[in-house]
């Protein structure tokens, strides 16, 4: 199974940055954000709590999960691509009231203390790592006991099912040809690829126990499209 590059990866992100946000918005219909606040309800994050968001990408998550962890908590997004931090730095500086700070680094090797957060999120990240079991042992390895996170990524479908089909036609006919009209045809049409090597719910649940955690459960999001993986360390 052939995984991107790391620098592959991030050039690709840096190159998309600045239509990031707007094109999350047009191909997901706007849902994307639903999606992400039903992942923060089931977390619950509490006020006074240290949090992540790793592959942070231009920060709405970030900014979100640091509303609710005030007072007194604050919250870290790490992200490889340098020209998303940009942007999520200049969202950030909007509501400059909240608590949060920015750092550019490997989500597979963050270089940050053991046992340091009391909660962490990634959206659309694990599938863009070249080892996705040992994005989550890092990841694991960042939070305090009983700590929970939580993944959203797409949920991809067995070959030749209904599911499947619908992945196909909808990233071939509609994501890639919107992405097109903005020069990133070539960027959008990894999304493809890069779901023929992404595990499905039920192996990333074994991955994550795998990777040490204690408690692990996928739960779907978008009639099975997407899923969240909801983990306790």
């Amino acid at each position: 199974m052939k995984h991107p590059e790391p620098n592959s990866v991030e050039n690709l992100f840096n190159s998309v940055a600045p239509n990031y946000d707007y094109l999350n918005d047009l191909l997901s219909f706007g849902l994307h954000r639903v999606w992400k606040r039903q992942l923060l309800l089931w977390l619950d994050p509490g006020q006074g709590q240290y949090w992540l968001d790793l592959c942070c990408g231009t920060g709405d998550l970030a900014i979100d999960l640091a509303r609710l962890v005030r007072p007194g908590g604050s919250v870290l997004g790490v992200d490889s691509a340098e020209q998303t931090l940009v942007l999520a730095r200049s969202r950030a500086m909007k509501v400059s009231w909240l608590p949060i700070n920015w750092m550019r680094g490997d989500a597979l090797d963050t270089g940050l203390p053991s046992n340091e957060f009391d909660g962490a999120v990634m959206a659309y990240g694990l599938r863009n790592l070249s080892d996705p079991l040992a994005g989550l042992v890092e990841l694991r390895r960042l939070l305090r006991p009983g700590a929970r996170a939580g993944v959203l990524d797409f949920n991809p479908k067995v070959d030749g099912s209904l599911g499947a089909r619908f992945q196909q036609f909808y990233l071939r006919n509609f994501v890639v040809p919107v992405a097109a009209n903005s020069g990133l045809e070539s960027q959008y049409a990894y999304l493809e690829e890069s779901l023929k090597r992404f595990p499905a719910g039920a192996v990333q649940v074994k991955l994550a126990i795998e990777a040490g955690f204690l408690e692990a459960y996928h739960r779907p999001l978008a009639v099975g499209q997407m899923g969240a993986l909801l983990l306790k360390a």
